[in-house]
Order: structure tokens, then sequence, then C-alpha cells
């Protein structure tokens, strides 16, 4: 058996999961918004802090939540819903079932077992989307965000990545369309995602927390949104002293530009969304935000540079000071810009 859907258009992106899902939304619905857009009308952003013996180093900083893509349906009012199936076999007919139909299909799992990547990281939320097969051949086709033509996978390494049965995995988690209608207006969907945002980075909602909390062995260590922050700061301080400083320099450098984030550990994406969200609801988004957001960005990318210095020079205290006092000034813009925005944002309840 052998299907696959032509008419896809993929562009490539920063990130993976605002890149699937500007592809599938500008394929169900007709929209097409920036890359940033996307990220943002998600309420993505986030700073997700946890500890994780099995990797090395044992912790995990994440720049985005780990609910963007169902939530961008959410603000825009569309019908897409996403599952997780532990068995493995049902999980693929339920995705082989989407492609018979002519439906590309998102899908989510560990990228290090993708065989087309030549990047090789353990990330067990890595989002792509399916769109063909050949059981014959034993190969599947996707899309994902580096090149804009579909890659060529082996079955048995999609079934791997999806649900490698290690610590951390997705189940098998996979998204399903059920139209292209879309029931909130872009204004509308940008005050529902301005205050979720808000409301995440200020801890007032504990759901990204609490989904990380099911995919880790160390719930209790979870940190998210400012306090996210701040318990990354808290380990920066002690990181110096240990023999194998510069792994964990290496890690949170990575984890700024090179892990898909779009640039700037997801600030610049979330930038552009707040340029956007200015123009769209002026009432909500200050310029004053939007010049934070754009600080906060350049924080971020001014912070990989000291710490991939670290890297070769892991003993330098000089060098680790720099990359404290650079972390601490990034909290401090953040905790700015999200006072500024829950000003405005959670004093209207009509957002």
């Amino acid at each position: 058996m052998r299907s696959i859907i032509e008419n896809f258009r993929i562009v490539p992106a920063g990130h993976c999961g605002s890149g699937a899902m500007r592809n599938l939304i500008y394929h169900y619905c007709g929209l097409d918004l920036d890359e940033g857009v996307v990220f943002g009308l998600g309420a993505g952003l986030d700073t997700v802090y946890f500890d994780f013996p099995d990797a090395q180093p044992a912790f995990m900083l994440f720049g985005r939540g780990a609910t963007m893509e169902a939530d961008l349906a959410d603000t825009l009012g569309i019908d897409y819903h996403e599952s997780v199936q532990p068995d493995d076999d049902l999980a693929w007919q339920a995705v082989r079932e989407e492609i018979l139909a002519g439906r590309p299909t998102m899908l989510s799992g560990d990228i290090y077992y993708l065989d087309y990547r030549e990047f090789k990281v353990h990330f067990p939320a890595h989002r792509f989307i399916l769109l063909g097969f050949d059981e014959d051949r034993g190969e599947c086709y996707i899309a994902d965000r580096v090149n804009d033509y579909p890659e060529t996978c082996s079955l048995a390494a999609l079934a791997k990545s999806r649900n490698p049965g290690s610590s951390l995995s997705t189940l098998n988690l996979w998204g399903k369309f059920s139209s292209g209608e879309q029931r909130n207006s872009l204004p509308q969907a940008c005050g529902i995602a301005l205050q979720k945002t808000v409301q995440r980075m200020h801890g007032m909602d504990h759901t990204q927390r609490d989904r990380m909390a099911t995919m880790t062995r160390s719930p209790k260590s979870v940190a998210t949104g400012l306090k996210g922050m701040q318990a990354f700061i808290d380990n920066l301080r002690r990181w110096p002293n240990l023999s194998d400083a510069g792994d964990y320099a290496r890690y949170v450098d990575n984890a700024i530009i090179k892990f898909g984030t779009g640039g700037g550990f997801f600030r610049n994406h979330f930038a552009v969304f707040l340029h956007w969200a200015h123009h769209q609801r002026p009432e909500l988004v200050s310029q004053t935000s939007v010049d934070l957001a754009d600080l906060a960005a350049e924080q971020w990318n001014g912070l990989s540079p000291t710490l991939h210095a670290l890297v070769d020079a892991p003993a330098d205290a000089g060098l680790w000071q720099h990359a404290l006092h650079q972390a601490e000034s990034i909290f401090e813009t953040e905790y700015n810009l999200f006072n500024f925005l829950g000003d405005k944002v959670l004093g209207d309840a009509t957002a």
C-alpha cells in the first residue's frame, strides 16, 4: 500500500511546532501567517526548567510550553485536537487512516530517531507532519522544518521516534483537523493568546508545569514561567563548581539557538508576535511592551556567545559571572514585560 498527499505547501521554519502549524493552518484554513505570529497565537512562550537524571547534563531547559499547537487551535477556534495512543500498532493505524483520507497529520516524537536528521540530540517533543507512506518500501514521507520538500524516513525509525520507550515520551501523540472553520477573528485570538501567555508566565496557569510533570521522573523539580527563569538562574550559580561545567554551558547555548528555537530562546518569535499584536490590539499591547520583547530577544541572543565561550573555558570565573549577570538582566526585562502586559491584558475582561 502506498499513499502520499501531493498538494501540501512546505515552508521552512525556525521552529518545528510553529512551522508545522503554520503549514497546516494554511492547508486546512487558508490562513497565511508569519511563523512568529503563529507561535504567539499559540501562547507558546515559556521558560521551563526541570531536573532530568537520564540526560547529560541532568536537566532540561525549554523556551516554549508543551501545548502551543493545541492552544493555537483554541485561540483561533479551529477544530484541531491532539491525543495520545500508548499502543504503537493502534497509533500507526490512526494516522495511516488520515493519510488514506487525504489529510496531512501532525506527529510528535524524539528527533534523535528520525533517520533523515543529521543533528542528533534527544528531544522527545519534536513536531513534524506525516504526508504519506509506502509500506512495500518500508518508508514514510514527512514535512519537517528544514527543507521545502518531503523527507523520507523509514517506518521503523518513525515508530521508534513516536514512542521510544524511554522515560520521556509523548506516547505517539498526534493531531487531527476535523474542519477548516475558524470561529475567532484574529483580534479575538490575539487577546486570548496574550491572556494565556501572561497567566502562564506569572504562574496563574499551571497547565504547562503539570503537563511537563507527567513526562518526567522528577515532577517536583519542574518550574515554568518567571519561576522557571529563576530556577535556571539559581542553578546557573552552582554550575561553575561542577567538573563538567562546560557541558552545562554547551547545552544552554544550544537551547538558545540551535535546538530549533527561531533564535533567542523563542524570544525572536515572540517579539515578532508582539509587533503584530500591537497593531491588532493596541489597547492591550503598548510600544513599551514591544520594546521590552525586542530587548528580551536581544539579551537571550547575547547570552549565547558567553556560554559558547565557556564551553572551551569552563574554569573562567569571570565568564561565568558575566553569564549570571546576563541571565539576571533577562529576568528583569521579562518581569517588567509581563507586568506591563498583565496590567493591560488581565485588567480587560474582554481580552
